[in-house]
């Protein structure tokens, strides 16, 4: 199965996700981290993430790029957070897909969703404060609009977390859930 969860900023999207892994029940849980720390701020916040999840037993994998590379043990629940951050990394650091982004984390994608029983996939929701950015920006936000469309056509669930409380787009034929997050 896989789960694709999108908000905003502070939506509380992270805290959903990781409910959703501890649902799954006794699979191993792993945690995709993609964030590259490129600061003290951004070394404070993986610090922080991590303590969050250390009594939920995830295993950490950190992953910049090259995503389709990562071998995933049987019976795994995989959070792979988040891919607003991943596409930044594929784009903007040296060992980057640069221009074949989109490509490059789509094959991840499918190679994870081929080896994981469930995958659980954070991504942003950027494109609706209407600003004009350069042209840089715009790339970036094109390449997540492109994955973020495949995303949603392939999971079996969408859901938009507004202010805790999740908002279900997509759903399978007999699924149901309700959990919302304080």
């Amino acid at each position: 199965m896989m789960i694709l969860i999108t908000g905003g900023s502070g939506s509380g999207k992270s805290a959903y996700a990781e409910q959703r892994v501890l649902e799954c029940g006794a699979l191993n849980r792993i945690y995709i981290a993609t964030m590259y720390p490129f600061d003290e701020e951004s070394h404070k916040r993986i610090k922080r993430h991590r303590n969050m999840r250390a009594e939920k037993q995830f295993s950490t994998i950190e992953c910049y790029t090259g995503l389709k590379t990562l071998t995933i043990p049987e019976h795994s629940c995989v959070l792979l957070e988040c891919m607003s951050n991943l596409t930044a990394n594929e784009m903007f650091q040296e060992a980057g897909a640069k221009e074949h982004t989109v490509e490059e984390i789509l094959a991840g994608v499918k190679a994870l969703k081929e080896q994981a029983e469930h995958l659980i996939i954070v991504t942003n929701e950027i494109f609706s404060d209407g600003i004009e950015y350069d042209r840089e920006t715009r790339t970036y936000q094109e390449y997540l609009g492109q994955i973020n469309r495949y995303l949603a056509r392939e999971a079996d669930q969408v859901t938009e977390v507004v202010y805790g409380i999740p908002l279900h787009w997509k759903q399978k034929e007999g699924q149901h859930h309700e959990t919302a997050m304080e």
